[in-house]
């Protein structure tokens, strides 16, 4: 073993087809008073009828895009009122769901924030969370923070802590074939790259190491067939798993210049956090290859990424040289735009360089990058 490690996740996970079934046994199993937390359109639910057929009351919060600090004060003043909180919807809508649960004993979530807040380690005490995800790309439902955007600030920044990882978590692919393709398309990249991250990190572990092999050959087998045809529920199990297994190996493994990029692009446009992700990975990936060849001969690194392309390949023979072709060709029939069409313009691109170097999800790239290195990522990913 070369070092000691520890790993956290959700108290309890339950995935596969049908499985959403357990939903309202896993919210009254905490209560019954409930903070229903969805997105846009939470009528495509049939588990919120059986919900509220077990008696239990019931709160609503709907949340139609990524939430802000304001939007976790509104739910948290809900939850004050609630013994349980259930996230139904993406990753956005289960980010609030468990950054209400753990600030209902906080005075005020900005003390708790990263960047913009103090920082505050998170009240000891929170409601549980039961969370299931309807797309297949954050892993927030095993993740111990989550992500709120200050409009005013003009960043996205995350509050952290272990009383932020759910209760439960139900991951059933047949929630997700109602997701609209271009939802599929950036949410499914991003869980490719919620693997490929954590197995190229110098902190990973054996166990991180084995979620992202798996997560990486799902996302190889059935991330284009998932776009290309949603009703698929195999593809579909394939990415729930693959988002599920990245959510547990960047918890535990950290991420890297992706998302460390994608954060601060993502508070100053307001743009898709997948979308994003899938206009930075293929630069991130030639750009660090090439800086680990060059500073870096000897880093494990390398041989990893070469894995990931056998991986996602499905092919032993294949090299580093392949995985960068499979993304190149993924992101091009997923018809992923380029961040200069996701509102960032070339006269922030150093502003994004000199953010993305203090970013706290940089932390856990395999080699760290100049600041020419990362202006190289963000110009070519426009």
């Amino acid at each position: 073993m070369r070092r000691a490690f520890t790993f956290a996740t959700a108290g309890r996970i339950s995935v596969g087809p049908g499985v959403a079934t357990e939903i309202p046994g896993a919210v009254v199993a905490h209560g019954r008073r409930a903070l229903v937390v969805t997105g846009g359109n939470p009528g495509r639910y049939d588990v919120l009828d059986a919900l509220a057929e077990s008696q239990v009351s019931i709160s609503r919060l709907a949340v139609d895009r990524e939430p802000t600090v304001d939007d976790v004060r509104e739910a948290t003043a809900l939850a004050r009122e609630c013994d349980v909180v259930l996230g139904l919807g993406g990753g956005s809508v289960i980010d609030l769901a468990k950054a209400a649960a753990a600030l209902v004993a906080a005075d005020d979530p900005v003390d708790h924030l990263e960047v913009i807040g103090r920082g505050r380690p998170l009240p000891p005490t929170a409601l549980p969370v039961v969370a299931a995800p309807t797309t297949a790309g954050t892993g927030s439902e095993v993740t111990a923070n989550a992500v709120l955007a200050s409009p005013t600030d003009g960043v996205k920044v995350s509050v952290r802590g272990p009383t932020l990882l759910p209760r439960a978590a139900i991951v059933d692919p047949l929630l997700t074939v109602s997701c609209p393709r271009k939802v599929t398309a950036a949410a499914g990249l991003d869980a490719f790259t919620q693997c490929l991250e954590p197995f190229v990190s110098p902190m990973a572990t054996p166990l991180t190491d084995g979620f992202a092999r798996t997560g990486l050959a799902a996302a190889g087998r059935s991330l284009r067939q998932a776009y290309t045809d949603g009703s698929d529920v195999d593809a579909r199990g394939d990415m729930s798993l693959c988002s599920l297994l990245g959510g547990m190996a960047l918890a535990n493994a950290k991420l890297g210049a992706v998302h460390g990029i994608a954060g601060v692009v993502g508070g100053m446009t307001g743009a898709s956090h997948g979308a994003i992700c899938a206009a930075l990975l293929p630069s991130v990936v030639t750009v660090t290859v090439a800086a680990l060849r060059d500073r870096a001969p000897q880093s494990p690194a390398l041989a990893r990424y070469g894995r990931a392309g056998e991986l996602v390949n499905a092919d032993r023979s294949s090299r580093v040289d392949d995985l960068v072709d499979w993304i190149r060709e993924t992101c091009q029939q997923l018809s992923m735009p380029g961040l200069g069409s996701l509102g960032l313009s070339s006269d922030q691109v150093d502003t994004v360089v000199s953010a993305s170097a203090r970013s706290s999800s940089i932390k856990g790239h395999p080699i760290e990058l100049t600041s020419d290195e990362l202006r190289r990522i963000v110009q070519s990913s426009l």
